[in-house]
């Protein structure tokens, strides 16, 4: 959906993918592809002129030309002027010869090679697992070390990337889990909704198709439930204790929080949110993992664990079917648990409910 991608900016069964080699393969039962090409000359070469400098040996003009020259720079220079911001050529050149990345050199080196030897044939498999039958995901993924501290996505439909900041603190298991996390965006992003689905819901009123863009949102709980492995791992589990911790403390919240974002819908039905206000608040819900992460991701773990996996991925493909299903799957939960998971409201399912032909 469109305003979903546009979030992500804001964000298989595949043979082993060293760096810098492209791979496709028929997912599971011929069902899928997959062509993942990770890049990695622009963090090589940046590590190359810091063990040059190290080493007291002269950085040559050869070697800041094949920097800026790498299919990794030229991508994150072209992302970074397409925002309108800054990128200059000297300027990056000041930041790789600074005090600072040299003192981290060591360990760069040491996260790139450790992210050399994830499994992306898991990876790309998780996140094939939670995308419809014949998906594909096609993806070039950039381990970068740059300025900027952060990750995004890059070209989705044209030419579909992933950069993702080198962390020294993120263990290959946590590269991994963000991999196949964005891995589910591209492929969602590719293959939900079907033409007829997107023709369908272009014929909606205008508030009720927002509310619906919205609903997209929500695919980062299920991008969360994705990179986990299924509704029965927890989704942090090789996080952070502190970022766990949050997630629990978070998730403590569903109940409210869901409510938050029921209100927001309502609000945007019935007109008193419009325009840029509307984006004001829906962005509030992405926060470090906010109610588009947690209350997704709870909403796609009681729909799988109650009726299945393949109605959970109908169901984000065709956003009209989520909420009430949610909805029917909570009850059934609820009878069963004496749980009191909260429900949406008949105004939402009314105003967003697939209409019968």
């Amino acid at each position: 959906m469109k305003s979903f991608l546009a979030a992500l900016l804001i964000l298989a069964r595949v043979v082993g993918v060293p760096m810098n080699h492209t791979s496709a393969a028929l997912g599971a039962g011929g069902e899928g592809q997959v062509d993942v090409r990770i890049v990695d000359d622009e963090a090589e070469d940046v590590l190359s002129i810091l063990e040059t400098k190290s080493a007291n040996r002269p950085i040559t003009d050869a070697d800041w030309k094949r920097l800026l020259a790498t299919e990794g720079y030229l991508r994150l220079k072209k992302r970074e002027l397409s925002m309108s911001r800054s990128f200059d050529d000297a300027e990056f050149k000041a930041f790789v010869l600074s005090d600072e990345l040299a003192k981290g050199a060591a360990l760069l080196r040491k996260t790139v090679d450790a992210w050399k030897q994830a499994d992306m044939t898991a990876a790309a498999a998780r996140a094939l697992a939670y995308l419809p039958a014949g998906a594909s995901i096609r993806a070039k993924i950039y381990p970068v070390i740059k300025p900027g501290k952060n990750s995004f996505v890059f070209e989705v439909k044209t030419d579909p990337a992933i950069f993702l900041y080198i962390d020294p603190d993120e263990t290959k298991d946590q590269f991994e889990n963000t991999v196949a996390h964005e891995l589910h965006h591209i492929g969602y992003g590719g293959s939900c909704p079907s033409a007829a689905v997107a023709a369908e819901l272009s014929k909606l009123p205008p508030n009720a198709n927002k509310v619906l863009d919205w609903v997209g949102a929500f695919g980062e709980g299920m991008a969360m439930l994705a990179a986990a492995g299924g509704p029965d791992v927890h989704p942090h589990q090789v996080s952070k204790p502190e970022d766990r911790q949050r997630w629990d403390r978070d998730m403590a919240n569903f109940n409210s929080d869901l409510l938050k974002v029921d209100q927001f819908f309502r609000d945007v039905l019935d007109g008193r949110l419009k325009g840029d206000e509307i984006s004001k608040v829906a962005y509030s819900f992405f926060g470090v993992q906010g109610p588009w992460y947690t209350v997704g991701w709870k909403m796609a773990a009681t729909i799988e664990k109650t009726y299945g996996r393949s109605k959970l991925i109908e169901c984000f493909c065709d956003p009209r079917g989520l909420l009430p299903t949610y909805n029917q799957a909570a009850r059934d939960h609820n009878r069963a648990s004496g749980d009191g998971l909260s429900l949406w409201s008949g105004a939402v399912i009314q105003a967003t409910a697939r209409r019968p032909k």
